[in-house]
């Protein structure tokens, strides 16, 4: 989501058009809304983008009663160019709300939109008052020192990768059956072992705590686990990792409760870039803007554990020590240099 906004605010400078606060669109995962002004500083954000994009909060009467006209570039194959195929639209519309289109690479974006991708990404976006005194005070509640771990396994997510797993309990395979729908069903026979050796099935809390092990993370390691509330099979990492920290437990009952969905996730983002390393089981917005801030701010151990190399060696037949060594020969590099994914065009010499 962080991602994605910081795209469009590329793209409005790029269109040289005026920003709407965006309204977060969260209930496909969430059941829940909240709004930008739940999350981020709204004054702060409006007051750094002041000369690279006009921001406001509201819409002019005469356009907030009309419908944007939406124009979806998500989709869209190959080289795909924002003047060329949305400004048309703005300015026949007036007013027009976007998908920003993930084959639209960022280093074709002249400097002047760059500069405010990068100020948005880094400097703009800052918690409300209140969150941030809650993330303070969850940051501070951790044990010292400790490893982030961004851990994906609920029943959506399993449910969108099309992926089956064996040996799950009755009610994890529930709640993944639930989530599948009609038109999420799970790969079978060759197809399935090319889709799981593709790295396409997220690593299971048990296959993750094997991964710690073969990268040598000691099992009384501090970890703070950022993780959605239906995190599915988390005694597989609890029962070798023993200090597993959680929202849950370290906010106070009432606190937790009363959170958003995206206030949960802006606590998770915060904790994540202030850790002392971060390792991811999945490679999604939220850990390309936490790799790409931790190496902003200086903190280069940040990882992402392989679920290909993991899939590989599996299907292989390796297990035991023989798979613990090459993962390590894998991940060992990765470790090492740890940079993530940063945006390296932001990382200039001059202040933007």
């Amino acid at each position: 989501m962080r991602r994605d906004f910081c795209d469009g605010i590329g793209i409005a400078r790029l269109l040289n058009a005026t920003l709407v606060l965006p309204k977060f669109e969260v209930a496909a995962y969430w059941n829940e809304s909240s709004g930008f002004a739940d999350v981020f500083d709204v004054n702060y954000f409006i007051e750094r983008m002041d000369g690279f994009v006009k921001v406001v909060k509201e819409l002019p009467p005469e356009i907030s009663s009309k419908e944007p006209y939406r124009v979806d570039c998500s989709k869209r194959k190959g080289q795909f160019d924002y003047i060329e195929s949305v400004l048309p639209s703005l300015l026949k519309y007036h007013y027009i709300s976007i998908t920003p289109a993930m084959s639209q690479r960022r280093d074709r974006y002249p400097q002047y939109a760059k500069a405010a991708l990068c100020q948005a990404c880094y400097s703009a976006l800052r918690l409300t008052k209140s969150l941030e005194k809650k993330a303070t005070e969850l940051l501070e509640a951790m044990p010292k020192p400790f490893l982030s771990l961004h851990l994906r396994f609920e029943p959506d997510m399993v449910a969108y990768s099309q992926c089956l797993y064996s040996g799950l309990s009755p009610a994890s395979m529930e709640a993944i059956e639930a989530a599948r729908g009609d038109d999420r069903k799970p790969w079978t026979g060759k197809a399935a072992q090319i889709w799981r050796k593709r790295g396409k099935c997220p690593l299971t809390p048990n296959e993750t705590a094997f991964i710690l092990q073969a990268l040598s993370i000691p099992t009384n390691t501090n970890i703070y686990l950022a993780a959605g509330d239906g995190l599915m099979e988390v005694e597989g990492l609890t029962s070798i990792y023993t200090n597993v920290f959680t929202k849950s437990a370290l906010l106070s009952s009432k606190d937790f409760k009363s959170m958003h969905g995206n206030t949960k996730a802006a606590l998770d983002y915060y904790v994540s870039i202030n850790s002392d390393s971060y390792m991811a089981t999945y490679f999604g917005n939220m850990d390309k803007m936490v790799a790409a801030m931790r190496a902003f701010k200086g903190l280069y151990k940040t990882l992402f554990l392989s679920r290909r190399a993991f899939a590989e060696f599996t299907s292989e037949g390796l297990e035991g020590k023989q798979l613990m060594q090459a993962l390590w020969k894998v991940h060992k590099d990765d470790f090492v240099m740890g940079r993530g994914s940063a945006l390296p065009d932001c990382f200039c010499e001059f202040k933007l």
